[in-house]
This record gives structure tokens, sequence and C-alpha cells, in this order.
């Protein structure tokens, strides 16, 4: 498939074994690399943006959010975002991969992590200024990760990731206590097991029935489920999820609005049209160049 907009894989270059690396934001923005990250980049890990000096704005899935001292930003694997070029700002960039997640949360510590991530359930900045004590805490915690990385030694391995999950534990417990993560746990397991199998195949299947029978369980439960979560219909959700990744497709590749359309599970283009436009407001056109 064309696209238009650079993928980035995980890559330690220090330590090619590890699921995670701890990167100075200054030092990222002076780096040379093959890609411009002040420009739309889609990644395929986890990143904690964690801002210790200046000000700027961070672009996520085409969303701006004005970040400050103090303030961290949560991106999630497979979006789409950009930095903002400045020399004042001066901070971490924490990046973690699937593996890190299977490999080394539990299922509970695991599920918590994804919860924090994900778009739908809370948003992805957290303002640490607003508590001086959590924003001293959190800063030290960042900097123990940042001396033990640069040890290298049989310990720090082991060392680093258990701050790096201390620091996930600390940003979870942040933003339930201030009511910016949804506090609904019952049915969030087979939720987040749904939007996986929605992101993956809603260009496959936008019915109700067909996941639910994936799910093993009627349509009746998996509205309750999705309800329960996100306060919206289970066809609604897949609808959001499906728009979304349409979005991307417009962004990131070259394709004609045709073969988007047929992409995206739509034999008809006219058909195509008249969904997006039901849901964002404006032709697929319209909206990639705007975008442009």
């Amino acid at each position: 498939m064309p696209t238009s907009v650079k993928q980035i894989k995980f890559e330690n270059k220090t330590n090619q074994k590890s699921y995670f690396e701890l990167i100075r934001i200054e030092e990222l923005l002076s780096r040379s690399l093959d890609h411009d990250i002040c420009q739309n980049h889609i990644v395929n890990f986890y990143i904690i943006f964690f801002v210790l000096e200046g000000k700027g704005k961070h672009t996520i899935d085409l969303v701006d959010y004005n970040y400050a001292k103090g303030d961290v930003l949560l991106i999630r694997k497979d979006q789409i975002h950009k930095f903002s070029r400045s020399t004042k700002v001066k901070g971490y960039l924490l990046a973690f991969t699937e593996e890190f997640i299977q490999s080394h949360l539990s299922n509970l510590e695991a599920l918590k992590t994804l919860k924090i991530f994900n778009e739908f359930l809370g948003n992805p900045k957290v303002e640490l200024r607003e508590v001086k004590s959590e924003l001293s805490s959190f800063t030290e915690l960042v900097s123990q990760l940042d001396r033990e990385t640069m040890f290298q030694d049989e310990y720090s391995e082991g060392i680093a990731r258990s701050l790096l999950h201390v620091i996930i534990t600390k940003l979870f417990r942040i933003k339930a206590r201030e009511g910016k993560l949804s506090q609904k746990t019952k049915y969030l397991e087979e939720f987040i097991a749904f939007q996986s199998m929605v992101e993956q195949d809603c260009f496959k299947s936008k019915k109700v029935a067909d996941y639910a029978s994936r799910m093993a369980v009627s349509t009746k439960t998996l509205n309750k489920i999705v309800q329960s979560i996100v306060n919206k219909s289970a066809k609604l959700f897949i609808d959001e999820i499906t728009i979304t990744q349409i979005k991307r497709l417009l962004f990131v590749t070259n394709l004609s609005i045709k073969e988007i359309a047929f992409e995206a599970g739509f034999e008809d283009p006219a058909n195509f049209s008249n969904y997006f436009k039901k849901f964002v407001g404006e032709s697929p056109e319209l909206f990639r160049q705007a975008h442009q």
C-alpha cells in the first residue's frame, strides 16, 4: 500500500534485546534521523512524553494538544503523531513495546496499562503540574530510570523494567484519582478484546453480530459490555473506529478515494462517501485536502 507517512518501528540501538528505551526530548529533537519527527509519523510502540521545561504543541491522530512543564502525553501504538520543533523544550520520552506489556506485566497490570493509553477511556494528557508533590515524585522516578539506563550492568535491565512499571502504575493512579479515567472495571477486559477485534477487522465487517459470535456472546450482551464502558452502542463504537481507520488511510496513503472505499469494505464509492460524511460532516475529498 503506497504511504505518504513514515511508519516507525521500535529500535533501542544501545540494547537490541530491550523492550523499552528512555530518551531525552532535547536529544531526540537534535538527532539526525531518517525521518522528520516534526512531520506526521506512525509508531508501532507506546510513548510516555514527559515535559520538564518549556511548552509547545503535540499532535496525536490529527488532534493538537498544548503542553507545558509538568505535562505528560500518552501515545498509543499505531497512532499518527508529530512533535513541534522547539529548542526550549526539555524532558523525557519513554518508549516501550507490546512485548514489554505481555512479558513483564501481570494480566491486571497489562489491562491497566492498555486502559491509560486508550483514548476512548480517558484523555491522553495528564497535568502533573497541578499537584506539586506528584510532579516532584514523578520527576524523581523518571530521573532514577534515566540514571539506571546508564549503568548497563547485569542488574540495570531488571531495575529499569521495575521503574517503568512503577511509572505506568503511578500515571494510572493519578488519572483515576483526578477522574480523568473511566472508573468502570466490570466488562473492561471484554471491552478491550472487542475493541482490538474491531480495530483489526472493521474493514471486513461492521456488524455487531459478527463480533458477538467471535466473542461467544449475544448481541445484547455485547451492547451491554460496550454501553457499560463507553456509554454508547456497539454499532456506534464500530463506526467510530472505522471512521478513525478511514481517516488514517486518507491521511497516510496515496490511495484514491475509490481505492480507500474498496479497502474499507465498500463496493460503491458513493455509499462510502455518504457513510464518511454522516460521521465527519464533510466528504473524504474535503477531509484529505484540509489535512494535507
